[in-house]
């Protein structure tokens, strides 16, 4: 008797609208606006580095950022069939294995731009691959810890995309007063990813997150989110007026001051203000990041 044969069933191709929206361009803007401050702060000139920026550009927003998109839908896509069931894998737009295939296809891409623009940014583009992985993936999974998730998501989007941008210029490893900067924002944007959890508390509570607003409640992580936002900001504001960019000093503390009006109603409601203060005193933040690098690059002199 012969065994029955049961065809098997090719999984689709998924449609490139829904690879891109797997890849949510929408989260490219902050990392490729880090990496236009690190151009900025280089003091290059763009003349004879349009190569290197154009795919500085790419790995900064479609590739590292795109991929880390993907690996996060795909590790979190038993959750989001219960949150967000029309996101492309959970509705089965992107189907079988294919959500995995095309982070592991980021991820190579990403390392062949890397590896062909040079070292440094072969190195930085490494360990960003290696956060976005370690973020979703078991077993670290940072982003179910309120200290390592945010840390590891400041790292990616902000200090690494700016020293990419600022090696892709000079071709090189960034001066010393550039790689202060860079650590100094990267560590403030702690503070802005923990207020992206203050919309997901119930959630995170039920699923096991341990998220900042989890942890110490929503009072405390919002005076300590504002607390990591403002310190280093300061901080930059010392040493450029220390390395005599007064200009750009100035700027950044101005920026520093509307932030810190805005705080305060941030802090008399926290849950409800979130939103609002990411629209608002997140703007003044980016804008101090240009500023800061605009005085490093001395593009604002004085």
């Amino acid at each position: 008797m012969e065994r029955t044969k049961i065809p098997r069933i090719a999984t689709p191709v998924p449609d490139l609208r829904d690879v891109l929206e797997l890849l949510k361009p929408v989260t490219w803007f902050p990392p490729m606006w880090a990496f236009l401050c690190g151009v900025v702060s280089s003091g290059v000139p763009l003349v004879d580095r349009w190569p290197f920026l154009l795919a500085g550009i790419m790995l900064a927003g479609p590739l590292v950022c795109g991929t880390s998109q993907a690996v996060n839908d795909w590790f979190d896509r038993h959750v989001d069939a219960i949150n967000e069931p029309e996101r492309p894998i959970p509705s089965g737009r992107i189907a079988g294995q294919w959500g995995l295939w095309i982070a592991c296809i980021g991820t190579i891409l990403s390392m062949l731009v890397a590896w062909a623009t040079g070292a440094w940014i072969f190195a930085a583009t490494c360990l960003g691959l290696a956060c976005a992985w370690g973020y979703s993936a078991p077993p670290f999974r940072f982003k179910t810890s309120g200290i390592w998730g945010p840390a590891v998501v400041a790292l990616t989007y902000e200090g690494l995309t700016w020293f990419t941008g600022a090696s892709v210029m000079a071709g090189a490893l960034p001066p010393t007063h550039v790689l202060i900067i860079l650590a100094l924002y990267s560590v403030g944007a702690h503070g802005i990813m923990t207020l992206n959890d203050f919309k997901a508390i119930e959630g995170d509570r039920a699923t096991g997150l341990r998220s900042l607003p989890v942890v110490l409640g929503v009072g405390r992580a919002a005076q300590l989110a504002c607390m990591v936002m403002a310190v280093p900001q300061a901080i930059v504001v010392l040493l450029l007026a220390s390395w005599h960019h007064m200009l750009s000093a100035g700027i950044v503390a101005a920026l520093l001051g509307g932030q810190l009006v805005l705080m305060r109603r941030l802090l008399s409601d926290p849950r409800r203000h979130a939103p609002w203060y990411n629209a608002t005193g997140t703007t003044l933040y980016v804008l101090g990041m240009l500023a800061a690098a605009l005085g490093l690059g001395g593009v604002i002199a004085l």
